[in-house]
């Protein structure tokens, strides 16, 4: 329904943002990778997914056609949905995601909470072919460890359907084994990974 929005970004957080786009604003559902595209911009054109279901309209942006396009290859995959979806997209890059899948690592798409041993297999087995045909783009690389930035991480991981003790509880274990790592972002993904 919808190719892009471009507009002003009025208020984000690394799970969503809502874009103004000609009075009217928009909340979108992102995935990390897109948070960090677009940090330090006050404007941004965001390309989208129009998601319908019977008790929801969804609306999700993405800095980049390539992560809009795997994250419609990958809702499209029987028992993936739209938040395990972002959730494999947050903990990954675009590139991690197509290499584990043509090369059928099931392990690694595991990593990512949401995503079980199923789910991993049925992911591999839709999208393998597809994915072999298609040339990769580039990575999108994820661009604070005070107690703002902590909050923010935990703030984050609570809208993705973690709850507070274990978002805690993985934080403390990034921190322990990266203590080099200074970005929500960073902190985020490594948070995702350990609690998978």
């Amino acid at each position: 329904m919808y190719a892009y929005l471009k507009g002003e970004i009025t208020y984000r957080t690394p799970a969503f943002l809502t874009l103004e786009v000609n009075g009217v604003g928009y909340h979108l559902n992102i995935p990390l990778s897109t948070y960090t595209a677009l940090q330090g911009q006050d404007r941004a054109t965001l390309y989208t997914h129009f998601h319908v279901m019977e008790d929801a309209h969804t609306l999700y942006g993405f800095a980049l056609q390539t992560e809009r396009n795997l994250f419609v290859q990958l809702i499209s995959v029987t028992g993936v949905g739209p938040t395990s979806a972002l959730l494999l997209l947050s903990a990954m890059s675009v590139d991690e995601i197509r290499s584990a899948i043509i090369g059928e690592q099931a392990h690694v798409l595991q990593r990512a909470k949401g995503i079980g041993p199923k789910a991993s297999k049925q992911i591999i087995l839709d999208l393998k072919n597809k994915l072999s045909k298609e040339s990769p783009d580039g990575p999108v690389l994820l661009p604070l460890t005070d107690s703002a930035t902590r909050d923010e991480a935990v703030s984050a991981l609570m809208s993705l359907g973690i709850n507070r003790i274990a978002a805690q509880k993985a934080l403390n274990q990034v921190v322990k084994e990266q203590p080099n790592l200074s970005k929500v972002e960073d902190l985020i993904r490594a948070a995702l990974k350990a609690l998978a």
